[in-house]
């Protein structure tokens, strides 16, 4: 059970180590965070293209915090275990011009919006013909940077951030190296599923509340983060196997978009839908994967697909 709780509106917007903690904890510390959507709360279940439009990118990707980890410093490590998701039922997703990796092929704003089991979590309607699977888990979890100022929450960083890795789940125990005393931990931007990759630059991006336990690892010279998960970490989309199509080439990010723009392809052909439509289903439940990269010169990149999605 959490031992302290942090509300939504105890957030910000920037990594800064000049932000006053809102929390300060011994080791051990396990604390719910009240966490909000990669958009502030701008989009509701009510919300239209023309609030995707009117979108204040200043508010994007808020996140809860930071806490002051007592005896943290420069050169240690904080080992985050990631505890309970409570999901809020309500998602969405969206094509954002001038974000993804098909960005020049889709320029056009698209939004879906879901609904979804907070209590049984079973698999999300996308439409008809979709059903994706859900695995909740927190896209921005991080520390504050040495580097003063104000630092954008878009990128991740080696102190952790907006790092979208979707195996960052319930039981999942991340390590993260501090630079600064303290530590100054966030997290927010929460998804209730999102593939490998998130490729249209959005997952299923929903508010909802984290338990974490925060510990220290002293002298652990960490570069960058590291993780350990509690078991398998694809069992909910394996059932029924995959299409996947292939990128080949000298450039990984070249052969990326070509595998993902053949299986947005491939979807679209197969069910009807408008092609932005598929890519944003592709971003939620499908994984790109490097399946070779010593064969000079050429690389191959693969994107699979689960079929239970769409059977």
């Amino acid at each position: 059970m959490p031992t302290h709780t942090i509300h939504g509106d105890c957030h910000h917007v920037g990594w800064d180590n000049a932000l006053p903690p809102v929390l300060t904890v011994a080791p051990g510390a396990t604390i719910e965070f009240e966490c909000l959507d990669a958009s502030g709360g701008q989009l509701t279940a009510a919300s239209t293209l023309a609030d995707l439009a009117a979108l204040d990118f200043a508010r994007i990707n808020p996140t809860t915090g930071p806490v002051f980890i007592d005896g943290a410093q420069p050169g240690d490590a904080i080992k985050i275990t990631i505890g309970a998701f409570a999901p809020s039922g309500f998602g969405w997703t969206a094509n954002i011009p001038g974000f993804g990796l098909l960005a020049d092929q889709f320029v056009e704003p698209a939004l879906h919006l879901w609904t979804y089991d907070k209590v049984a979590m079973t698999p999300a309607a996308y439409s008809p013909v979709g059903r994706v699977p859900l695995k909740p888990f927190a896209g921005t979890i991080g520390l504050a940077l040495a580097e003063p100022g104000v630092h954008s929450v878009v990128p991740p960083r080696r102190v952790g951030g907006n790092l979208d890795i979707r195996d960052l789940a319930a039981g999942t125990v991340l390590y993260l190296p501090v630079e600064v005393a303290g530590g100054l931990f966030s997290v927010g931007d929460t998804h209730a599923a999102q593939g490998d990759g998130e490729i249209c630059g959005t997952a299923i991006e929903s508010p909802m509340s984290v338990t974490l336990t925060l510990d220290l690892v002293k002298d652990a010279r960490l570069e960058t983060p590291r993780y350990t998960t509690p078991g398998p970490v694809t069992r909910h989309l394996d059932a029924k196997g995959y299409e996947v199509t292939t990128g080949l080439g000298p450039d990984l990010m070249t052969a990326a978009r070509g595998a993902v723009a053949r299986m947005v392809d491939l979807i679209a052909a197969r069910t009807g839908m408008a092609p932005v439509e598929a890519y944003m289903l592709c971003s939620v439940c499908g994984d790109l994967r490097i399946s070779e990269i010593v064969d000079l010169p050429n690389w191959v990149v693969g994107f699979y697909f689960p079929r239970l999605v769409l059977e």
